[in-house]
């Protein structure tokens, strides 16, 4: 039978996998190998994927997965090797050299293991940094570096991706075996979660293979202990020839351990050099074969690494042999092993690891089952079939009305703020240009953004915790079976959702897709899921012109966006891309619940890097906008209105003489005055360098209600969104003169009136500029990414149709309401 015959809570043994290609590999690397015990957890709300538990995990793949793996529900034990002994060779080997002898005393250090491992957080804690680590795979899409002192030793650390194997189904695999192939690290820390250990040694079984000098992080120690397993790991490393340390990333238990673990590995002059034994026949011919490359420089890995993966079929390793007497003689190697264990070598080989694996661990590991109670009871929550979409859509709309809600109270602080150190400044600094670049510039311009700094950390706190407690993995499995039907992958879902934080990240993320197609396609309409940076605008426009409803005017800004994404997909997957299916296996870790420092230490990084926006680009653009829209400076405007300003104060004297109470004669006063400066001011930025540009571009934006400022706000928002409210900032500040600081630059958006006298903003011109914002041109940053992970071709279509697509939909918007 196949294992997608099994219903709800049953369980068998597999037998085989039947599919071919990356995805059996895969698979049988995710623990799926003949012998194993799985069960069925549950099915996602649209009954496909299907959660599994295999090994004391959770996995999830689709029925069309499922229906390739034969399973067996006969009663038995699984099969074990007996004799642990036969399972590997044991010798010992001399260095040439003595590391303690070494000038430089500098240590290179490779941080490898699983994604879900707790890798990232065990760097952070080490290093002092605070890279985000989200618990699900592809978040670490690049390599981290940094650099302590421990003793007499400077120890350079690289935290590589989070891989499953050392083969080459994904970037994050080839990128890591290309690094220890090319950089050579002189210790290797190989981290695996203590929760999850049969299935991360796995990975530790390659290592082996690779012959490097190799210590084990124990990771996640405390909550093996407090599982109640029992394990011996001084005695696994006895077996596996490396040392076990004990960690607890999160909290910094055993770093001292470890470091002092990496000095001795570096110092210690011989080495125990384990072996896998795979078997008699295989053992045989991977001799010959490595006696047959040894001259040829294949690449610098060690010869038996190299030929257990010719013999695997590993692609990237095959297409190096470019000797036919080679190729034809792991044609015959390959021949004899299938035709001996009538099973693909791949297929044998992951056997063999996983039956050392098993025996090592019967000698060494004494399981508590039904250690997974709290994680089972939230799953039977937040992805029941019936609840697992409403409380997916509460949870996404939850977080909307946090960052809006709750934001606005210290926006208001920060508000008053800037409009105490403005009113301040003009106190200060006399009247004049400087005067006028330091209120209007600076203070408008970065105050204009500055003031969101709540929202922006609030986002960040939400998406972080989502991450952190691993229901952003929940979400892409509920999502996948929606995510395939509009031509995505259910990975997709994840650099998707982190797009709503920063879209650059988000597309390097999108490594954790295998498929080609499916990465690209879920480029291109990443740029649709708001990031932060377009937050401000967001929030300044719906306070200003929807204040009633903010929040869920927010939420539909977002939710536009995601239909926007969908309906593209669609169309892209139909016209651009082939229809091949692509499978979904995917790891589901654990509930954790994320601490306190981890989520604000995340927060905390995305704020400063908001606020190094500050004093970078967005201070850069500033000042070129201000003093574009400040000269020429036109003085015959002045002189133009000097007339009108006396009749005004002739006016002020005569209402006075006649009777007219002196309260009531100086609003009349200064209402004049403040239309006639708005005039002036209108004028002069509509004459300045940046009006002739705004009037340039115009015409294009004409159509979709937008004036030349609304238009110059846009063209700078192609550097950076958040530019556009410094822009506009900047333009509407400068109008109003000293006379009109108050700080509500929203304010300033209802009562601005062109030339006619009419209002420039309206809620239908609002809305347009909304969806404009949402849809247009990604940011310069953006469009590097995806020229980087896609190809320019790809970033140049991006920039094209987003922008066209931008201004079709307002045009749409406010030619039928408007």
């Amino acid at each position: 039978m196949k294992l997608s015959d099994l219903n709800v809570g049953e369980e068998a043994i597999i037998v085989r996998v039947e599919c071919k290609g990356a995805i059996r590999k895969r698979i049988m690397e995710m623990g799926f190998v003949r012998g194993k015990r799985v069960s069925v957890v549950k099915k996602a709300p649209m009954q496909d994927p299907i959660e599994y538990e295999i090994m004391g995990y959770d996995v999830s793949l689709r029925l069309s997965e499922a229906t390739t793996i034969v399973v067996s529900q006969i009663a038995g034990e699984v099969i074990e090797k007996e004799n642990l002994e036969q399972l590997t060779t044991i010798s010992s080997s001399e260095h040439h050299d003595n590391h303690s002898d070494r000038a430089d005393k500098t240590i290179t250090v490779a941080f490898i293991g699983n994604p879900n491992c707790g890798k990232t957080s065990l760097f952070n804690f080490i290093s002092g940094s605070s890279e985000h680590v989200g618990n699900y795979s592809g978040v670490t899409v690049d390599s981290k570096e940094a650099t302590v002192k421990f003793k007499d030793y400077t120890i350079k650390i690289t935290d590589l991706p989070g891989t499953y194997s050392m083969s080459s189904y994904s970037p994050e695999e080839l990128y890591v075996r290309d690094y220890i192939r090319d950089n050579h690290p002189d210790v290797v820390i190989n981290i695996i979660d203590g929760s999850n250990i049969e299935r991360n040694l796995y990975l530790t079984t390659q290592l082996i293979d690779l012959n490097l000098d190799m210590i084990v992080a124990l990771n996640m120690y405390d909550e093996l202990q407090k599982s109640g397993s029992k394990f011996d790991y001084k005695a696994m490393g006895e077996l596996l020839g490396t040392q076990f340390i004990p960690t607890v990333g999160k909290r910094g238990v055993g770093i001292a351990k470890l470091l002092q673990a990496v000095v001795e590995r570096y110092e210690s002059n011989s080495t125990r050099s384990i072996n896998i034994n795979y078997g008699e026949l295989i053992e045989k011919e991977i001799t010959t074969i490595s006696a047959a490359i040894e001259d040829k420089n294949v690449t610098s890995f060690q010869n038996r690494y190299v030929t257990l993966k010719l013999i695997e079929g590993d692609t990237s390793i095959v297409e190096q042999i470019a000797d036919s007497d080679i190729a034809s003689l792991i044609d015959s190697s390959v021949q004899r092993i299938e035709k001996e264990y009538g099973e693909q070598c791949e297929t044998v080989i992951a056997d063999a690891r996983y039956g050392f694996i098993s025996g090592a661990l019967k000698e060494t590991y004494t399981p508590i089952t039904n250690t997974k109670k709290l994680s089972k009871q939230i799953d039977a929550i937040v992805t029941h079939k019936l609840l697992g979409f409403p409380i997916f859509l509460f949870i996404m709309w939850f977080m909307f009305y946090c960052t809006f809600t709750l934001g606005e109270y210290p926006t208001m602080l920060i508000e008053w703020a800037i409009s105490q150190l403005a009113e301040l400044s003009v106190n200060v600094i006399p009247p004049g240009s400087l005067q006028d670049f330091v209120v209007d510039g600076i203070i408008g311009g970065v105050g204009g953004v500055i003031v969101f700094l709540p929202n922006i950390l609030l986002l960040f706190l939400c998406i972080s915790f989502l991450e952190d407690s691993g229901y952003m993995a929940r979400a892409a499995f509920i999502m996948d079976k929606f995510m395939h039907r509009i031509g995505l992958h259910g990975k997709s879902f994840i650099p998707l959702v982190m797009g709503f934080g920063c879209n650059v990240p988000a597309i390097m993320a999108t490594r954790i897709i295998e498929d080609k197609n499916n990465r690209i396609l879920t480029m291109l309409i990443l740029p649709f899921m708001s990031c932060s940076a377009r937050l401000p605008v967001y929030i300044l426009i719906v306070s200003a012109f929807f204040p009633d409803n903010g929040s869920s005017m927010l939420f539909a800004v977002y939710l536009i966006g995601i239909l926007i994404a969908i309906t593209t997909s669609i169309i892209f997957k139909k016209v651009l891309f082939n229809k091949k299916d692509t499978p979904f296996v995917m790891e589901l870790p654990p509930y954790r619940m994320p601490t306190a420092i981890s989520i604000i230490k995340h927060m905390w990084q995305k704020g400063s890097q908001y606020i190094q926006k500050m004093g970078g680009i967005i201070l850069v653009a500033v000042v070129i906008v201000w003093t574009l829209s400040y000269y020429p400076k036109r003085e015959n405007i002045a002189v133009k209105y000097k007339n009108d300003i006396a009749n005004v104060v002739s006016t002020y004297n005569t209402n006075l003489d006649g009777g007219i109470s002196e309260t009531r004669a100086s609003f009349i006063k200064d209402s004049t005055l403040s239309v006639i400066e708005s005039k002036i001011g209108f004028e002069h930025s509509k004459s300045s360098y940046l009006g002739r540009v705004g009037q340039f571009i115009e015409p294009v934006f004409k159509p979709l209600g937008f004036d030349w400022k609304i238009s110059v706000g846009l063209l700078s928002g192609i550097a950076a969104k958040e530019i556009v409210v410094s822009t506009m900032g900047v333009l509407y500040n400068a109008e109003d003169g000293v006379d009109g600081i108050g700080f509500n630059l929203g304010e300033k958006l209802r009562l601005e009136r062109n030339e006619e006298g009419t209002l420039v903003f309206n809620k239908v011109v609002a809305f347009s500029f909304l969806m404009f914002i949402l849809i247009y041109f990604p940011c310069v940053a953006v469009v590097v990414a995806i020229k980087n992970e896609g190809g320019a071709k790809w970033a140049w279509f991006s920039v094209v149709y987003t922008t066209v697509l931008a201004w079709v939909i307002s045009f749409i918007i406010y030619q039928i309401f408007g």
